[in-house]
């Protein structure tokens, strides 16, 4: 019989009684936080992660900053896989080609055991110590978790550079890194093409003394077949010593280096990855980002690890060659835990449900949803059609700076509400505020800020640019840059960024509650709100729409004074065939910015379709012309 893990009570979806039964999160698991939010994070640390000595303190803050688990010591490395050795023949990672007449490989534990101990050896041989930075630039092949692995066993700190990036982001990341070696491949699968990555990696490097380590990608997940076993011993590293370093994009499009520390990410990523999607032992896991990002990085990599449960590592797209890829996928590898992005479920979406039928994806308990707020119709299309009414949607929050997730609601508590993310992790505190820290009443819109003691996996750093992390904090509250507002039962609802807000004849608006309105509208695919200078207004929005079929300009006007009011409304509508979009899904409102004030968009080397700029610049020029044309 098919297990149903969420029912309808009212306006909400609650776990089931079976649910609840299962839940890996205990019941009593916030009263516990509520009390000693410390006690609570030591205590799950010492019951679900293996130190090679213990914290003499639980948590720390002082004028430079906070640590957790401090004078404790472990190997990150050593939690996710040696210690998952007591039972070697468990599937550690299913790699999955793009190339459907590619075989599926699966790696035990053991055999992922043997192959990390051999590229620790090689990144020692190439002359790599702890402390020092590698630079992984890999397409999603088991190589690329196999070698941030090793780094983590021998106290290297990985840098790793999302595959698609060009070689001049890439050289950025190395320079500001300082990266000693730079590990990449010959080239990779993009539908059913050779992305030759490695003369990017070339160019990137030209003139840098930076050693090179090249997989061949032909031999994925057998590069060091064949080759003599051999034993590396795991670095004892202190709780707070660095584990990674991961740069993500500003406003201004300058990349910072995030720094995370060992002792309070690998906590973090282990309970989050247990609780929030409830991984058993041997359950299998999809977190469809790539390992470029911070969710790759804790759910496609160490989450699942940590847990003692399978990864699944996909090289390709979700819809390549055939739109149900991503379900063939699921069903065929039993895929327990299904994670990705609202972006790539627009994308099913617009595509109707039909395809979606011949699919019965009965081995899934969990689906969750991390990148952007989703809206209700993607939420429910999600709940319904992948799902199958079954699954709770985990509507997650969280940033490359948190490490971790850090609001939603669990599995086995609830409620699941579409559009509100829920809230915050046991042991985690966030409030609402304004612009200096003052908390706002529920149901007031303000920024989201999170109360010390800090979670374990926050942010410790900056690389090299410790006034940058200052900034992070509004007097002793982490200020996380994103807009929100919590209902009377104190559940949060993510708006988008701080400064995303407009500003309109004396009104704050949420660009991202616009943008709601907008997607109700039957045949939006998507669509984003950028502010555009008014000598009335201040500022007005203005709407760029995908849509699937025929939309019109009032259908989209009419939508936002409905939901909202018509202050709210677009002074412009542009449908086009593309946003400009981050590779992590994130719209790109700055280049729009731009190009809607006739400026230049900057650097695009971020985007995954630059191209959709030109285009959309073609639109505004045309209607700015058209608009003095009338006026002559």
């Amino acid at each position: 019989m098919v297990m149903k893990y969420i029912e309808k009570k009212g306006k909400f979806f609650v776990p089931t009684k079976a649910a609840k039964e299962a839940s890996l999160a205990p019941p009593d698991i916030y009263k516990r936080a509520a009390k000693d939010r410390v006690k609570m994070w030591e205590e799950l640390a010492r019951e679900g992660i293996d130190w090679a000595e213990p914290w003499k303190k639980g948590y720390e803050q002082t004028a430079k900053g906070f640590g957790w688990f401090v004078g404790g010591k472990l190997n990150l490395c050593y939690n996710a896989v040696d210690r998952n050795l007591s039972n070697p023949d468990r599937t550690a990672m299913i790699f999955v080609p793009e190339d459907v007449n590619e075989k599926p490989q699966y790696i035990s534990y053991f055999e992922l055991y043997k192959q990390v101990n051999q590229a620790a050896a090689l990144l020692k041989q190439k002359g790599v110590k702890k402390g020092d930075v590698v630079a992984i630039y890999l397409p999603m092949i088991p190589e690329a978790l196999v070698f941030m692995l090793a780094c983590a066993r021998i106290g290297a700190i990985h840098s790793v550079v999302f595959s698609a990036f060009s070689a001049d982001a890439l050289r950025t990341r190395i320079e500001d890194g300082g990266a000693k070696v730079l590990i990449t491949a010959n080239y990779y699968s993009r539908k059913g093409k050779k992305v030759e990555l490695e003369k990017d990696a070339d160019k990137a490097i030209a003139g840098m003394n930076v050693t090179k380590i090249v997989v061949d990608r032909a031999k994925s997940g057998k590069m060091f077949e064949g080759m003599a076993d051999v034993l590396v011993k795991p670095e004892v590293m202190d709780s707070e010593d660095i584990a990674l370093l991961l740069y993500t994009s500003g406003t201004t499009g300058k990349p910072k280096g995030v720094m995370h520390a060992v002792g309070g990410y690998t906590v973090q990523a282990y309970y989050t990855s247990r609780f929030v999607f409830n991984l058993q032992l041997g359950e299998v896991m999809w977190c469809t980002a790539d390992i470029g990002w911070i969710t790759g990085h804790t759910y496609a990599a160490y989450g699942p690890l940590l847990n003692g449960a399978t990864t699944v590592i996909f090289e390709g797209l979700p819809n390549y060659p055939t739109l149900d890829r991503f379900m063939q996928i699921v069903e065929q590898h039993k895929v327990n835990v299904f994670y990705t992005a609202p972006t790539a479920l627009r994308m099913f979406a617009q595509e109707g449900t039909e395809y979606a039928k011949k699919h019965k994806m009965e081995s899934l308990k969990v689906l969750g949803s991390v990148g952007e707020p989703i809206d209700e119709a993607t939420w429910m299309w999600f709940f319904n059609n992948i799902g199958k009414g079954r699954c709770p949607v985990i509507d997650t929050y969280w940033q490359t700076e948190t490490g971790s997730a850090v609001v939603m609601s669990l599995p086995g508590h609830g409620p699941f509400i579409p559009t509100y993310a829920a809230i915050p992790f046991p042991g985690v505190e966030f409030g609402v505020f304004d612009e200096k820290g003052k908390r706002v009443p529920n149901g007031k819109e303000g920024i989201l800020m999170q109360k010390p003691p800090y979670s374990p996996a926050l942010i410790r750093g900056v690389w090299k640019n410790e006034e940058r992390y200052k900034k992070y904090f509004v007097g002793k509250l982490y200020n996380a840059e994103d807009n929100a507002i919590t209902d009377k039962n104190g559940r949060f609802r993510i708006l988008g960024r701080a400064d995303d807000v407009i500003k309109v004849a004396g009104h704050r608006l949420s660009t991202g509650e616009i943008e709601d309105a907008i997607d109700g509208v039957n045949g939006v695919v998507e669509s984003t709100i950028v502010a555009k200078n008014d000598a009335l207004r201040g500022v007005v929005p203005v709407a760029f729409v995908k849509i699937k079929g025929s939309v019109t300009e009032e259908q989209v006007i009419g939508a936002v004074v409905k939901k909202i009011g018509p202050i709210a409304k677009p002074a412009e509508v542009y449908f086009v065939e593309d946003i400009p979009k981050t590779r992590s899904g994130k719209m790109m409102r700055r280049v729009l910015r731009a190009v809607l004030h006739g400026e230049d968009a900057g650097n695009l080397m971020t985007l995954i379709n630059p191209e959709s700029v030109e285009k959309i610049k073609g639109q505004v020029e045309a209607r700015r012309a058209a608009k003095a044309g009338v006026k002559k």
